[in-house]
């Protein structure tokens, strides 16, 4: 139970403002931190990406290395749960920075002496992949214990929001990086980059932490854990739908490095432009999940069907600044599925059982990318870029589809059609209204 102000039976919290947050001191040295080590992120995974495609040309090598980064999760991430439920989470944190800081600096040994080769990034990024097996669970499930419940929704869509600001930034450093210097030097800083979240983690007070109890040792932690989910509807289906998105919507670097290089003909710097502006779009999603400080299902379903719709008419853009554009509202709906998902599987979920939960989301969003990344690089590379997005787009569109009508009959409701004027045309009601109305 708590020490400090404010535990899951603290007085009513100070209303949700965009940034409220913030306000909170350890939540303010936690996400400086972050925003630092995000930068350094994706400054190596665009790095990375295209590290590949210059050793192999392939753009099925590009989607082994990142199924070689998930596979990690999908095969133990349930686990690293169950660590993340029973372990200290700051200190749990410090050790999985410092070896994510280690796996960068070694990366970048390897390409400045010239001596890197594809099987080096594939080891890499397998070993990067085990350490976010704890990293991400304790992560997501130490926000609580910062914030506290009243906050909650609100800091993660400030998470994603940093997250999102250090891509803007990290792409287009990367591609100065890459066209100036080479690769080595986006790894050099990646790794030098975790010294600012392990010092803000060195720098929190203990007593200001919202602290919950921790689950105790013992046999079936794991099954626990899903059966928890299992009978709960408001848990399962956000979570499935995340899986479908993150195993078949999200593959980017296979997709965006395959235009640049055989339809758009371009460089580095060309798919660092992509990257910095699907990240703007998904700023604007994450802040204006921020500003909600809600998150309701509706709002994650609505946003999965327009995600993948506007991968299927992106795919088949006639120019790049028309692709380009069409960039920005794909970024915000997708950060927005991925925001409303995570910030109402928490809400629903009990403390003991958080980090649990969130290992199982994490590992369906980014753990089915060793099952997706593959296939969709196979396609990308047989069928061309444009038949590999557009059959993304489609599967997380019926996807999303599909959970919306699963969480419609559990929660009684119908679909009403109303075509006279000055109505609502679509909207779901309970079916006795429905009845009522017929």
């Amino acid at each position: 139970m708590r020490t400090g102000p404010g535990a899951d039976s603290a007085p009513a919290p100070a209303p949700t403002t965009m940034f409220s947050s913030l306000k909170i001191r350890n939540y303010r040295l936690f996400a400086t931190g972050q925003v630092v080590s995000n930068t350094g992120t994706w400054m190596q995974r665009i790095a990375q990406d295209w590290l590949v495609l210059t050793l192999t040309g392939s753009a099925s090598a590009v989607g082994i290395t990142i199924a070689l980064q998930f596979l990690p999760m999908l095969l133990f991430g349930l686990y690293g749960g169950v660590l993340a439920d029973r372990l200290p989470k700051r200190r749990l944190l410090l050790a999985t920075q410092a070896a994510m800081a280690l796996t960068g600096l070694a990366l970048a040994a390897l390409t400045l002496s010239g001596h890197v080769q594809v099987w080096h990034v594939y080891l890499t990024a397998f070993l990067l992949g085990l350490v976010t097996v704890v990293d991400n669970p304790a992560r997501q499930s130490f926000v609580a214990e910062m914030v506290g419940p009243g906050q909650l929704a609100n800091a993660v869509s400030l998470n994603s929001a940093n997250f999102q600001s250090a891509r803007l930034v990290g792409p287009a450093v990367a591609g100065v990086l890459i066209t100036a210097v080479g690769s080595g030097y986006a790894f050099l800083l990646n790794g030098l980059s975790f010294l600012a979240p392990i010092a803000g983690l060195l720098m929190m007070r203990n007593s200001e932490l919202y602290k919950v109890e921790r689950a105790p040792r013992g046999k079936g932690q794991l099954r626990e854990g899903l059966k928890y989910v299992a009978g709960r509807p408001e848990l399962i289906w956000p979570i499935v739908l995340v899986g479908f998105v993150g195993t078949f919507g999200f593959n980017f670097p296979i997709w965006l490095s395959a235009f640049v290089d055989d339809v758009f003909h371009g460089d580095a710097g060309t798919y660092g432009l992509l990257n910095t502006l699907m990240a703007a779009g998904s700023l604007a999603g994450a802040l204006l999940a921020a500003r909600r400080g809600t998150s309701r299902l509706r709002v994650l379903v609505g946003a999965g069907v327009l995600f993948g719709l506007l991968e299927v008419v992106t795919a088949f853009a006639p120019s790049f600044w028309i692709f380009a554009a069409l960039m920005v509202p794909i970024g915000m709906f997708g950060l927005t599925v991925n925001v409303t998902a995570n910030s109402s599987v928490q809400m629903a979920t009990d403390p003991l059982m958080r980090g649990r939960v969130m290992s199982l989301f994490m590992m369906v969003f980014t753990g089915g990318t060793p099952l997706g990344a593959p296939l969709v690089g196979w396609i990308t590379d047989a069928y061309g870029p444009r038949v590999g997005f557009a059959a993304g787009g489609a599967v997380a569109m019926l996807a999303a589809i599909g959970v919306g009508v699963m969480l419609a009959r559990v929660g009684g409701l119908r679909l009403k059609i109303d075509l006279r004027r000055g109505r609502k045309h679509l909207e779901f009601v309970p079916r006795e209204q429905l009845t009522t109305a017929a």
